[in-house]
């Protein structure tokens, strides 16, 4: 290597660690607004930390004994079961629970979709579309909560990255896999650390496990179990950096949908009668939407599936079943598509071998879907166990704990959990 070739590999190898260092700022900048401040009010209110595992299915804690949730489930409450809504992903879920509304009526209707009147695609992993508020509809929580001057604080969750009726949370970071999950925890101790007046009082914690590796290895594997016993731990380990703090915190244990293996040997092609020239596939896999080009085309496709229906069902979006919540006078923001097929479980639309792990059936029909709540603290009954109910019922219980008042229609009901508080 000659003197120049040596110096200019040099400076590019400089360039690139100055940069990775830079991006890796970026990634772990947390945003304040610092003209906030908790009304004198809400200064002596109780604490909530809203705490997701991304597929922590219903049964994981007790099939694979997750000793300190099981634990903590004594202490506290604990579902037989959360009951996601429709399609049960992970955008539209997390999102249901801090509205209080189901994936139709608030806008996020899957993880990716087509919005026909602009032509737009919203997508999970665009972070220029996440961090757009037009798309999200409701209240979440802590729109609600600062508009009553109370602050929060948010490590991660769908929505919280954009402007919703004009407000963020007080702190909040964007979205990034390379804060480890102890400095998670340390920053969580910081922020219940500032005095009163800046300490927030609302804080969701998100982990994206065992979701990603219940997709590689599916929900029996050993790598999954040890990923929900490493969440299990990591549940432990911020209640105990918590403690010593002496404040009145109540934790909620939640997800947003479970997890299933399906069938990888015979998965279901997309069907050759949807011609891409006069439709668009907006999503596959547990549903495939797609959406008419010319809506005089709906039904001509729409008849020769019905003809063909090999594995799955084939409906118009006025045909939905009405307890989904997935039809079109459900469709609130005219995002659904005109055409829903939905194979049968344990079969996925994918035109190669899919994944092992998957998400997104029916809640109802496949019980795998379904989801973990356990919640405990100053403010819940001990020992208490009751039957499954659905997401959407965890918003109503967050104001009541904060006493926050909400004017907006939701689907949520307050006295389906009302009673496991004391």
């Amino acid at each position: 290597m000659n003197k120049l070739t040596y110096s200019t590999a040099l400076i590019l190898n400089i360039l690139t660690l100055l940069l990775g260092q830079v991006r890796a700022q970026n990634e772990r900048r947390e945003h304040i607004n610092k003209d906030r401040a908790n009304a004198l009010k809400q200064q002596k209110k109780p604490y909530v930390i809203l705490i997701s595992a991304d597929g922590f299915r219903y049964d994981y804690a007790s099939k694979y004994q997750t000793k300190n949730l099981l634990s903590f489930g004594k202490s506290g409450v604990v579902a037989k079961s959360l009951i996601p809504g429709y399609p049960s992903v992970t955008f539209p879920n997390h999102y249901s629970i801090v509205t209080g509304m189901y994936p139709s009526h608030h806008g996020l209707v899957n993880n990716s979709f087509l919005e026909e009147k602009s032509g737009e695609r919203y997508s999970m992993g665009a972070f220029s579309k996440v961090r757009q508020g037009k798309w999200y509809g409701g209240t979440p929580i802590w729109v609600l909560a600062e508009q009553q001057k109370m602050l929060t604080a948010n490590m991660f969750w769908v929505g919280s990255e954009a402007e919703i009726k004009g407000i963020r949370p007080t702190y909040y970071f964007d979205y990034t896999e390379n804060i480890t999950v102890n400095n998670r925890i340390d920053i969580i101790k910081n922020w219940l650390s500032l005095p009163e007046a800046k300490r927030p009082h609302l804080i969701t914690f998100y982990i994206s496990e065992p979701d990603h590796t219940g997709h590689i290895y599916g929900p029996e594997a050993p790598e999954t179990i040890e990923a929900l016993k490493k969440v299990d731990t990591a549940i432990y380990k911020l209640t105990e950096a918590i403690k010593p703090l002496g404040l009145p915190v109540n934790y909620i244990f939640v997800s947003d949908h479970g997890m299933t293996e399906v069938d990888r040997e015979n998965p279901i092609k997309t069907p050759n009668e949807i011609d891409t020239a006069k439709y668009t596939i907006a999503s596959s896999g547990t549903m495939m939407v797609v959406h008419a080009k010319n809506k005089a085309d709906v039904s001509i496709l729409y008849n020769k599936l019905k003809i063909k229906n090999d594995g799955y069902k084939v409906y118009l979006r006025d045909e939905m079943p009405d307890y989904l919540h997935y039809r079109s006078t459900d469709d609130y923001m005219n995002r659904i598509g005109d055409i829903l097929l939905l194979p049968d479980w344990p079969r996925v639309f994918s035109n190669r071998r899919p994944g092992i792990g998957h998400h997104g059936f029916d809640p109802i029909l496949v019980r795998d879907m379904q989801a973990t709540f356990i919640a405990w603290g100053p403010s819940f009954k001990e020992n208490k166990q009751i039957q499954s109910f659905e997401n959407i019922h965890v918003y109503p219980l967050l104001t009541r704990i904060l006493n926050l008042i909400y004017h907006e229609k939701i689907d949520g009901r307050d006295e389906v959990l009302s009673g496991i508080l004391k």
